[in-house]
């Protein structure tokens, strides 16, 4: 009996040091536990994610990254997140949340499913098919790759001044390139191919004269 009076004294008293810590005998992850989440696999548009900070003790929340790239954060809004490992990116919300909402807080973000496209992005204009493709998850898809996936120009199209114009996150005013696709299927001229990005579109003029 006095054996058990001391084995229950020593479990209370463990107990009473934990709490007096901050922690508990079954403790959540602590911020160390955040340098065990993912720091290889980039995040894409259309990834669905799990998000909890684990000082609120609540359920997992689901999120997923928009077309734009962004995720919906609570309490602090958007992130943007495509192109981010899921251990960066939750440091970078970790940090965000601490300078206004939390005194310490330790983000775990978690891949329920990977999205088997990035996006997609818009073809207008002098084009053999217009409308939206799919950006394979795979894949690095530049202009030059998007416009033959389209059957190619029309007979009319200026290809000298192929445009892209690019959304920006936080409401930033839209990027609009002009690029000579005729260099670069014409000369070879690789290096100029632009990159394209979810909600992307890609206006092809028609030339002024036509003959």
């Amino acid at each position: 009996m006095r054996l058990a009076v001391l084995v229950c004294g020593l479990t209370a008293w463990v107990e009473l040091r934990a709490a007096d810590a901050g922690t508990s005998t079954n403790s959540a992850p602590t911020a160390a536990s955040m340098d065990a989440l993912d720091d290889k696999q980039k995040l894409s548009n259309g990834d669905r994610l799990s998000f909890r900070i684990v000082e609120d003790k609540e359920e997992p929340k689901p999120l997923t990254i928009s077309d734009t790239g962004e995720l919906e954060v609570p309490y602090i809004g958007r992130v943007l997140a495509a192109d981010k490992t899921c251990q960066a990116l939750a440091k970078e919300i970790k940090a965000r949340l601490e300078q206004k909402y939390y005194f310490k807080a330790t983000v775990i973000l978690g891949v329920d499913l990977f999205s088997k496209n990035r996006g997609k992005i818009y073809l207008v204009g002098q084009l053999r098919t217009s409308g939206p493709q799919e950006i394979p998850s795979d894949e690095t898809l530049t202009l030059t790759k998007v416009i033959l996936r389209a059957g190619g120009f029309t007979d009319f199209a200026d290809k000298k001044h192929v445009k892209v114009t690019r959304k920006r996150a936080g409401g930033q005013e839209a990027e609009t390139f002009t690029v000579d696709v005729s260099e670069i299927i014409e000369k070879g001229k690789m290096d100029k191919d632009l990159p394209l990005q979810s909600g992307d579109l890609v206006f092809v003029p028609a030339r002024l004269v036509n003959f």
